[in-house]
């Protein structure tokens, strides 16, 4: 009997994958009238982005899928906030994001805006050099 692996009969020289998501700006590419793709590491990074600032039972059939991220920004600004949010942030992509190895997440409190800077470092599977995604959380009304 044959064997039919891919990887015996794949005969691409590249070993990375290519990871791809949709603008969400709903971009409009020039060439195809389609909308714009983000590849690769944009891909992720918008993921990541996506993951943490989207609240449990948000997403349709996944309401597994989220973080208390934004509950977070109502509590009081302490130094274990802080940490919680770290936490909270790493729990999310470590469920969540498989294409990720994180490396550190930092919460830096805002206390004149009551906001926190969120800054995550991380190394995209395939990728040999770390990517760092920076945000700004803040609480809405």
């Amino acid at each position: 009997m044959p064997n039919f692996d891919s990887s015996n009969t794949n005969n691409s020289k590249r070993k990375n994958r290519i990871y791809t998501d949709l603008d969400l700006n709903f971009g409009r590419n020039t060439v195809t009238s389609d909308v714009n793709k983000l590849t690769d590491v944009e891909a992720v990074k918008r993921s990541v982005r996506n993951l943490i600032n989207t609240s449990h039972f948000e997403r349709p059939f996944h309401p597994e899928i989220g973080s208390d991220v934004r509950r977070m920004l109502f509590e009081p600004m302490t130094p274990l906030t802080a940490l919680n949010l770290q936490r909270k942030v790493g729990e999310v992509l470590n469920n969540f994001e498989p294409r990720i190895k994180l490396v550190q997440i930092l919460a830096r409190p805002d206390l004149d805006r009551n906001s926190y800077h969120l800054t995550i470092m991380f190394y995209v599977i395939g990728v040999s050099e770390p990517v760092t995604v920076e945000t700004f959380l803040e609480r809405t009304r």
